[in-house]
């Protein structure tokens, strides 16, 4: 290959940033995919490759502690370098600045500290900390915070997690001063959603006119943690309201067990793992390609 035909094959990938200010003028959302092995990671990018759309790969810190921060910063590396997709890494659910700084200091797009379980000070302090250290070393990193309570298990669920209530919505107010005070990239508030998906259906309603107040005073990116379970009309309604990224993980690891266990089920004496963990890879790869076109006005 000549060095204009490599030049040209070459194309710089748009920062996460831009590709939110694009979604936002487009008025769709970025889907953010939870994994926690190479087998979550292709079914998400095999599917928005497909889908042309960005994407982002999520890692919570079990996730990370289980795949490796490094090692997982290296397949989306790689994955760039070869096939030059929209994809972005987010160090998830990160409860302490330590475990913030890991995932900057290993090159991700982008982190998120949880200080939703302290109190409001607690919750700033730290949160802008983690802010300053991110802009030292690379401004480009998004650094996303959250305030109201949705609950922490990405599991099926029997009830609602206590502590989520009515009465621990996020309110403009307090976002507004969250977000001023912590100077944070995204937000992630409680309007309704909720952690993990409830057993037979029954997931709480979520609140656009909620989400339309707090990304009008908030003048950031919103984010909606907890969309597994929800109606596609849900999603529709606070898209349109302002959320600009939406977390799916309980699904996806609901849609990985069940396609393990149907493959061993019908072929018990199968042994190969590379066999039995495809049925579990295109269950998820459904998932993710619904909630891609959903989330991109594709549907």
């Amino acid at each position: 290959m000549n060095h204009r035909a490599q030049y040209a094959k070459i194309q710089i990938m748009k920062t996460l940033r831009e590709c939110i200010v694009e979604a936002e003028k487009k008025r769709v959302a970025i889907g953010h995919f939870n994994i926690s092995d190479s087998e979550g990671f292709w079914a998400v990018v095999t599917t928005a490759r497909a889908l042309d759309v960005p994407v982002i790969i999520g890692v919570s810190e079990g996730e990370r502690d289980f795949i490796g921060v490094e090692q997982v910063a290296a397949m989306v590396k790689s994955a760039r370098e070869k096939f030059n997709p929209p994809i972005y890494l987010n160090a998830d659910h990160s409860y302490s600045f330590e475990r913030v700084k890991e995932a900057v200091d290993a090159g991700f797009d982008a982190v998120i500290f949880d200080g939703a379980k302290l109190s409001i000070e607690e919750n700033i302090v730290t949160t802008k900390r983690c802010v300053e250290y991110a802009r030292s070393v690379d401004p480009k990193i998004m650094v996303e915070a959250e305030l109201g309570y949705i609950g922490i298990s990405s599991k099926v669920l029997d009830a609602i997690p206590e502590g989520v209530s009515l009465a621990n919505l996020t309110t403009p107010e307090e976002a507004k001063s969250f977000v001023e005070k912590t100077g944070v990239d995204l937000f992630a508030p409680a309007v309704g959603n909720i952690h993990g998906m409830m057993r037979g259906g029954g997931e709480p309603a979520l609140h656009p006119d909620l989400v339309k107040e707090i990304r009008k005073v908030c003048r950031i990116p919103l984010v909606l943690h907890g969309g597994s379970g929800n109606s596609d009309e849900d999603f529709k309604k606070v898209i349109a309201a302002g959320i600009s990224i939406v977390h799916i993980n309980t699904e996806l690891r609901l849609a990985y067990r069940n396609g393990l266990r149907r493959f061993l089920q019908e072929n018990p004496d199968e042994i190969a793992p590379y066999k039995f963990m495809k049925e579990g890879v295109r269950e998820m790869a459904k998932v993710v390609e619904h909630k891609l076109k959903l989330f991109n006005g594709i549907l």
